[in-house]
């Protein structure tokens, strides 16, 4: 199979599940965390990484150092993974904490630091006065390859203490088990997308009618 990274779904509605769904494709096909290099191009395509962070590191690592870094972000996915379907559709309680160790250490590893630059213009701004013409951003020094485990355990950590765990939820494609955070109005999304596997269901939905109005009409 071509190994087409541009087909890369982020369709979770937050990052965390995205990530666990790097290691999925509609058929479960692909691992886009493979290698060294897919994980820094999964990392750019969510802008989890400066292209020049990736570029630089990309250059400066060790032989096999990447693709090291790549197999512990893959171990992190399927811890991660376990976790997030032992408590999805329900809120997430105090107690689960004991079992975010592992996250913990993760973060407890991050260089990140914030710096004042002047405020970017954008439509949410241009809508309403800012308070002050500049603004903080949050930024993380990239030393060595492991740095690129950081914003992954963020993304993370996100999902974990800001989503509603209770609206975390898998694809009902009978072969898909893609995960996403349902933030549609009403809380009724069903599938990874409709293009796909909700386009797929109807689809057999239809045959199946097709099929008992021609059984009827022939009885």
């Amino acid at each position: 199979m071509a190994d087409d990274r541009r087909n890369t779904m982020f369709t979770a509605d937050a990052l965390g599940l995205d990530f666990l769904n790097s290691g999925l494709t509609m058929d479960g096909a692909v691992d886009w965390l493979g290698s060294g290099e897919g994980l820094l191009t999964w990392l750019e395509q969510a802008r989890l990484v400066p292209m020049e962070a990736a570029h630089t590191l990309r250059v400066s690592a060790f032989p096999g150092e990447l693709d090291a870094v790549a197999a512990q972000a893959r171990v992190l996915r399927e811890w991660f993974r376990g976790f997030v379907l032992a408590h999805k559709g329900k809120p997430l309680p105090e107690g689960v904490l004991e079992k975010l160790k592992p996250l913990n250490r993760v973060l407890e590893g991050d260089e990140a630091f914030s710096t004042i630059a002047a405020r970017v213009e954008n439509e949410e701004s241009a809508e309403s006065a800012p308070l002050s013409a500049l603004e903080l951003h949050r930024q993380r020094r990239w030393r060595v390859p492991a740095s690129l485990l950081l914003p992954i355990a963020q993304a993370m950590a996100d999902l974990v203490c800001f989503a509603d765990f209770s609206l975390v939820k898998e694809c009902e494609g009978p072969a898909c088990a893609v995960l996403f955070l349902d933030t549609t109005h009403g809380h009724v999304r069903r599938w990874c997308s409709m293009a796909e596997c909700g386009n797929r269901a109807k689809q057999g939905a239809y045959r199946i009618r097709a099929r008992r109005a021609k059984g009827h009409a022939r009885s």
